[in-house]
């Protein structure tokens, strides 16, 4: 295929040729050479080639809670966004704490045989804080991480411990980073806004006094430590102040952090409730600074879906969370790259690259000898939010109806295309045969893929 390569792993950033043999990158040319003139070629015009987008965090709900999300389906929404690697949190019912459900869920994936799932194992028991999960049956089963995400892990020695295990297994901790003890009852932080909306307040000490204390246990253990979903101005402060000095620690901030603030609760109620809250202005710029300048590396989309009635329900009562794999792409390059707050190679690297190396997962590169997972985008193509049209389960988005630039067009995962024009394979009726792929330039006056 040819078309526009920005793959900051392979160092490429250009028009270029990828040939793509047997599943894998055999080699990437200049678009003008003739050492592959003799072969079948998907001339993707404009388009941007990029390596295959990886998330380090989803909530998919099964098994437990198949009438949010299916492995299937999350799956399918995953391709949808260019996605050709996710990562599934443990918090299912029953929580993913032994072999038996690390097995289930990979089970469901080559099943569903459209994107890479990966399984992150519960920490603790049940994720009750009590007693550390067989963390090395679990990393031998498949698990490429361990969190007891949504349930924060208060004992410190257990945390610790936790630390040391994941070093051992060479396997990241993911922090939900939250003192129940600053936050219980809350629905958003302390502020004006919140008391404006009546509800019940979390503190803003509630994340940074979390993440200070992880920062500190890391630094005594040496683990790998991986802190989720960041909101807070404080919390970035402490956490750059670590990566500036060295310690093993990554961080993640999603799209919703990053372009939203605590008003858009007023607009959009529940479907702006997540957890940890939206924060204010100082925080969103904060977030954004520290994603800019490279030192918050990881852009995760902690997509988790709800059924319509329970976010239907009032703020205080409707679940905490948004669905975010079919818009977040679009979301960071409409309001970041094409503004020129972030360039497409640090995007590439914040959705790709960096993700799949802090877990040691195959895919955030298109270097010769890699899988052949990799989305193409039409950088132009102008289109608006419809959350209806989600192949997700979930519709609970803050963004319905955003005018965004930017969309995937095509995800190709282990060489084979799971998505063409807004159609994903064995769920979309009208998907193509490949012959016709060939065929049928992706052209942006085609309005049909969208």
């Amino acid at each position: 295929m040819k078309g526009y390569l920005c793959d900051p792993g392979a160092g490429w950033e250009g028009r270029a040729a990828i040939l793509i043999r047997d599943g894998k990158v055999e080699a990437i040319f200049s678009d003008v050479s003739s050492d592959i003139s003799d072969l079948p070629v998907l001339d993707l015009q404009d388009h941007l080639i990029l390596p295959g987008l990886v998330d380090m965090h989803v909530h998919f709900r099964e098994p437990g809670g198949e009438y949010k999300e299916t492995i299937a389906s999350g799956s399918a929404a995953a391709v949808a966004g260019g996605f050709t690697s996710v990562v599934c949190m443990p918090n299912t019912s029953p929580p993913l704490d032994n072999v038996e459900q690390i097995c289930f869920v990979l089970e469901k994936a080559r099943l569903a045989a459209l994107a890479k799932v990966y399984p992150v194992g519960a920490v603790t028991v049940g994720q009750q804080g009590e007693k550390l999960a067989d963390h090395k049956a679990m990393a031998k089963a498949g698990a490429v991480a361990f969190s007891d995400d949504g349930r924060p892990i208060m004992n410190s020695r257990l945390m610790a411990d936790a630390l040391k295990k994941g070093l051992e297994l060479d396997c990241p901790i993911i922090a939900h980073c939250e003192d129940l003890t600053l936050s219980a009852g809350g629905v958003v932080y302390e502020g004006a806004a919140g008391r404006c909306l009546g509800g019940p307040m979390v503190s803003r000490a509630a994340e940074p006094v979390q993440v200070a204390r992880d920062l500190v246990l890391q630094r005594a253990t040496g683990g790998k430590l991986h802190l989720a979903h960041l909101s807070t101005r404080e919390s970035v402060e402490l956490f750059c102040r670590a990566r500036e000095a060295g310690q093993d620690v990554s961080a993640e901030v999603t799209p919703h952090h990053l372009l939203l603030t605590e008003e858009a609760l007023k607009v959009c109620a529940a479907d702006a409730k997540m957890n940890p809250p939206l924060g204010n202005a100082e925080d969103r710029w904060a977030l954004q600074g520290a994603l800019t300048q490279g030192l918050l590396d990881i852009v995760a989309t902690d997509h988790a879906p709800h059924h319509r009635e329970e976010k239907s329900r009032s703020l205080l009562e409707a679940p905490f969370g948004v669905v975010g794999l079919e818009t977040s792409f679009a979301l960071l390059y409409t309001f970041l790259v094409k503004k020129g707050l972030l360039t497409l190679e640090a995007l590439v690297r914040a959705m790709s690259l960096h993700p799949a190396r802090r877990l040691n997962i195959p895919g955030g590169t298109l270097s010769p000898g890699a899988t052949a997972d990799l989305v193409v985008v039409d950088p132009q193509h102008n289109w608006s939010v419809e959350k209806n049209a989600f192949f997700s389960q979930g519709k609970n988005t803050p963004f319905q109806g955003w005018k965004l630039c930017g969309s995937p067009v095509m995800t190709m995962v282990n060489g084979e295309i799971k998505m063409f024009r807004g159609r994903v394979k064995g769920v979309s009726a009208d998907f193509p045969p490949l012959a016709e792929m060939f065929k049928v330039r992706l052209d942006r006056q085609d309005e049909k893929y969208f």
